[in-house]
């Protein structure tokens, strides 16, 4: 049976990791709730030189004819689409991933606010026991950073920060992306094929 994920990207660096997790989650068949912030569209534009289309109906349409070629399922919802089944407990996610996470959304979240979907969601996610992944891309962290991830790993969240690793001998920024979603694909129960695990490298080299 395919997962249902709740994908949110907001405005800290790192979209190529939100973009290329999107692109996974598609290609294993997931079904996909999309949620981005006004600021991720900016970073988007910063990073990548993509728009994302501001109103969810236009930029659902965006993506699911970018990935048409996947099986997956992908439904867009606005920032304060307070109807869409990721706001209620009756309906909620097999998981939910916000990648990248700015620390202010970490810390609404930490603190147990709603005020826009992409919190609501996470609080969603945390109350009915959900798996809740949060990526965060910020360096160095402060104390209150530190502080506010300590509490939510012991409400039950993966703080999973893109630190990508060296040991399979990167040879592209790509390759570094890769790594990083291969571990949250690793959360989330996904099965890919992104990069050999360790203890194979030697079988593929």
């Amino acid at each position: 049976m395919s997962k249902t994920i709740c994908l949110a990207f907001t405005g800290a660096s790192g979209m190529p990791y939100g973009l290329r997790l999107l692109d996974c989650l598609l290609e294993s068949g997931s079904h996909v709730q999309l949620l981005y912030s006004q600021v991720a569209s900016i970073v988007a534009r910063q990073e990548m030189a993509l728009e994302l289309p501001a109103r969810a109906a236009e930029a659902q349409a965006y993506f699911r004819e970018k990935f048409s070629a996947h099986p997956g399922t992908l439904n867009v919802y606005g920032r304060e689409e307070w109807f869409a089944p990721v706001a209620s407990g009756s309906n909620p996610p097999d998981a939910m991933v916000i990648c990248p996470c700015t620390m202010g959304s970490l810390a609404s979240i930490a603190q147990g606010l709603a005020s826009n979907l992409i919190e609501r969601a996470a609080d969603v996610v945390l109350k009915e026991g959900r798996k809740l992944i949060l990526v965060p891309r910020e360096t160095p962290f402060s104390a209150i950073h530190l502080e506010n991830m300590l509490r939510l790993s012991r409400a039950g969240a993966v703080i999973l920060p893109p630190n990508p690793g060296f040991y399979h001998h990167p040879q592209s920024v790509d390759d570094l992306v890769d790594f990083v979603v291969a571990r949250i694909l690793d959360q989330l129960g996904v099965s890919h094929a992104l990069m050999p695990r360790w203890g194979k490298m030697a079988e593929v080299e």
